[in-house]
């Protein structure tokens, strides 16, 4: 196999890759014998036709595609690891040549790793951020863990009341005909929690347990079910209980209740201390983030757009696999968003490019200082992990391939880049 690159503009190159024709010739080999069961040639047994009446009946070209479905992946790895330039981005492929006795011919045009200009990367100037804990936020502490301590107490002599949980039937129809997912029994809801539709939950305000009661709502114009949207309904609708919150004092028992301290002003000493390292953690984050920006303004760069689209597609995938984990699919987020996947994308493209920019910034600063990762840095690594996941050590270190390896030591330079950049940055 041989491989040509040319140079093209914006950090991009074209590949010419040229596969041997005994290569081509094994590859429609194999595609014939993947296929010959499914095609059915007059006077043969299914899947008995020869090769070359099937390519005299249907055309030579009839097994290309599926060769060029195993040809073209492994040539395109091999050509990547030949071509001597670190490919960041998908290849745009175009087929030059196929056929039986020649050579397999086809470009790619694919971005590869810009290089960078750095320019001040010590001693950036940066605003200072405040670190600082009111007592507004540790009273809002407070009442959050009032909150998860209070206790559900079940009242059987009033009506529903806003604010109060309920257990509740209800049947909707339009027109007398229900509707799909308009039916539901022992629904727990927070009368005004917003949870259903405008002006559904305010008409339970006044319902006795017990007791039957017809909801009168419009669907709104944008409702995510289309044959509903700015529809009338009706629900039919009864309360089985009602709880509500029963909250406790905020006192020294309540602090002994939630927390190891014995008084209350000990326990606020302890929220105040995790606050302040929060806010923190929050202001280092803060000062990295500028810092690196301030660098990435100084610094000369050219960033193919293809690079931009390839970690855009990252982004989104990444994204994918978070709603998927939430048991939604990516067109249910949209659908529920009112968001489009183009509206979504457009929004991920300045992320991209930042990621990018970053870490060949830090790439750079890396190299610049000469940051070398030690074994004992990996072994600390690994070492966090396996405290992180809860397992042995050498049982993490097992889980490490090579790649792996080579991708944590990486990280773990640009680690040093942004504590080296940071530190040395000043704050005004």
């Amino acid at each position: 196999m041989s491989v040509q690159v040319e140079k093209l503009e914006k950090n991009m190159v074209k590949l010419t890759v040229e596969v041997p024709a005994e290569n081509v010739e094994k590859a429609i080999q194999s595609a014939y014998l993947k296929t010959r069961k499914s095609i059915n040639l007059p006077g043969f047994r299914k899947g008995k036709a020869p090769r070359q009446l099937i390519e005299k009946m249907y055309g030579k070209e009839v097994f290309y595609n599926d060769a060029i479905d195993e040809l073209l992946p492994k040539a395109y790895g091999d050509a990547a690891d030949e071509c001597g330039e670190e490919l960041v981005s998908r290849p745009k492929i175009d087929i030059v040549q196929m056929e039986s006795g020649k050579p397999f011919i086809f470009h790619a045009e694919v971005a590869v790793k810009p290089g960078v200009e750095l320019g001040t990367y010590k001693g950036v100037s940066v605003e200072k951020t405040p670190i600082e804990v009111a007592d507004e936020a540790i009273e809002a502490e407070l009442l959050k863990e009032r909150e998860a301590n209070a206790r559900n107490i079940t009242v059987d002599d009033r009506a529903v009341q806003k604010g109060d949980m309920i257990s509740l039937d209800f049947d909707g129809s339009v027109d007398g005909v229900p509707f799909e997912g308009g039916k539901s029994e022992n629904y727990d809801l927070t009368v005004g929690s917003g949870s259903f539709i405008p002006g559904f939950e305010d008409q339970l305000i006044g319902a006795e347990i017990g007791k039957d009661l017809d909801v009168n709502v419009t669907f709104p114009e944008e409702y995510h079910a289309k044959e509903l949207a700015g529809k009338a309904a009706v629900f039919k609708c009864r309360v089985n209980s009602i709880r509500v919150k029963e909250l406790p004092e905020i006192d020294d028992e309540f602090a002994q209740e939630v927390s190891e301290f014995e008084t209350l002003d000990e326990y606020k000493a302890d929220i105040r201390e995790r606050l302040l390292k929060e806010k923190e953690e929050d202001a280092r984050k803060i000062k990295e983030d500028a810092v690196i920006q301030k660098i990435i303004e100084d610094a000369k760069m050219e960033i193919p757009d293809a690079m931009v689209e390839f970690q855009t597609e990252q982004l989104m995938d990444d994204f994918a696999q978070r709603m998927q984990a939430q048991g939604l699919s990516l067109q249910q987020y949209f659908q529920f968003s009112g968001m489009t996947e183009e509206q979504y994308r457009a929004q991920m493209k300045p992320r991209a490019l930042q990621n990018i920019q970053s870490r060949l910034v830090l790439e750079a600063v890396a190299k610049a200082e000469n940051l070398e990762v030690t074994q004992e840095d990996v072994d600390a690594e690994i070492q966090r992990m396996a405290n992180l996941y809860k397992m042995e050590v050498e049982r993490v270190r097992e889980l490490f391939g090579e790649y792996q390896l080579e991708e944590m030591k990486k990280d773990l330079a640009i680690q040093k880049a942004i504590d080296l950049v940071r530190d040395a940055a000043v704050e005004a």
